[in-house]
């Protein structure tokens, strides 16, 4: 049952009305798929937005937007790279947890958006920089036991949302990565941008896709981390999909969870041909983990490990986001590289 959160909205709204009167001269310029929406920026200004009021359901959490927010503040890199790529930099007044480089395009836009904290900011930190909408890209970005539950930030008058990939546990596909452009674009009153951003994005995974039909079908094992057991990515993962359409198979796939722990002795019964290793920061380097992996003398006849054959997956890039599509590519290249010679 989903429950209602209706903020207290009389300090937000005040914010988000001092905000639209600055925001009516601004031209959003940034983003990858963004195309010009018309006035889509004088639409969120308006008396009465076209469009408006949304009312979207998100994770258990109703919300009635009445006009597109104006001041958000993302927590998690892959929501910034969102919004940056639906041209919402103008929107922006912080973000926080940056955990891989920017993707190059959007890089310029990012350093410009004040960054909050280097992981989750405070609830404090957050009001601070007046935000009337905070986008959360782990269930970690509204912890309520670090005073930043979604109920305390509608007390505040600040409507939120949270990642979908985040809502429940099932199993997520690239449709929820498009179903996640297209909310994002609702709430913000500009869904063309949306639709053509998720049309181009549909393209670059239908090309990398269509370059490794019919080749071989390689088996992957994804690691994340660990040593004792190895912590990899399961069948409810997004990653999972990422590894078939590149022309491979997740040798965990049978593993009923987003991620989960397995022995070493399953990832030599199941003979994975390459590893994926995740990247990201606090998890030790890239070239730690092979190291660590490479030198256990148990793992000597993996095939991946005899032919030392990696990819690196940035860890932003198999997560509900707009990363998730380059990622298609960049695995089927790792994969299948003699498709692309």
């Amino acid at each position: 049952m989903s429950q209602s959160i209706t903020p207290a909205r009389t300090r937000g709204f005040l914010r988000a009305a001092a905000a639209a009167v600055a925001l009516s001269s601004v031209l959003l310029t940034t983003g990858c798929g963004a195309s010009d929406e018309g006035g889509a920026d004088a639409e969120a200004t308006a008396a009465v937005p076209a469009g408006f009021p949304v009312t979207i359901d998100n994770c258990g959490v109703r919300t009635t937007y009445d006009r597109p927010p104006s001041r958000a503040v993302t927590i998690h890199q892959h929501p910034a790279e969102l919004m940056l790529a639906l041209g919402l930099k103008n929107r922006m007044v912080g973000t926080a947890f940056p955990d891989s480089p920017v993707l190059p395009e959007l890089r310029k836009a990012y350093e410009a958006i004040p960054e909050l904290a280097k992981r989750e900011p405070s609830f404090e930190r957050i009001l601070d920089a007046e935000p009337d909408f905070v986008y959360g890209g782990y269930g970690s970005a509204f912890a309520k036991n670090e005073g930043r539950s979604r109920t305390a930030f509608a007390d505040a008058g600040i409507d939120t949302y949270l990642n979908r990939e985040y809502c429940g546990r099932k199993r997520v596909t690239m449709k929820d990565t498009y179903e996640e452009i297209r909310t994002i674009g609702r709430i913000f009153g500009v869904p063309d941008r949306a639709g053509k951003l998720v049309e181009d994005l549909r393209n670059r995974v239908g090309k990398a896709a269509a370059e490794v039909e019919g080749a071989h079908e390689v088996p992957v094992f994804v690691y994340d981390s660990g040593d004792r057991s190895a912590f990899t990515a399961g069948g409810r993962s997004l990653g999972t999909e990422l590894i078939r359409l590149a022309g491979g198979r997740n040798v965990f796939a049978d593993l009923d969870d987003v991620f989960g722990d397995v022995s070493w002795e399953q990832v030599v019964e199941r003979r994975p041909e390459v590893i994926a290793l995740y990247d990201y920061a606090g998890a030790g380097s890239v070239e730690e983990k092979k190291e660590f992996l490479l030198s256990r003398p148990a793992l000597a006849d993996v095939p991946a490990i005899r032919n030392k054959r990696f990819v690196v997956m940035p860890l932003t890039a198999t997560l509900v986001g707009v990363r998730s599509a380059y990622a298609v590519d960049d695995l089927a290249r790792g994969l299948h590289p003699e498709s692309f010679r």
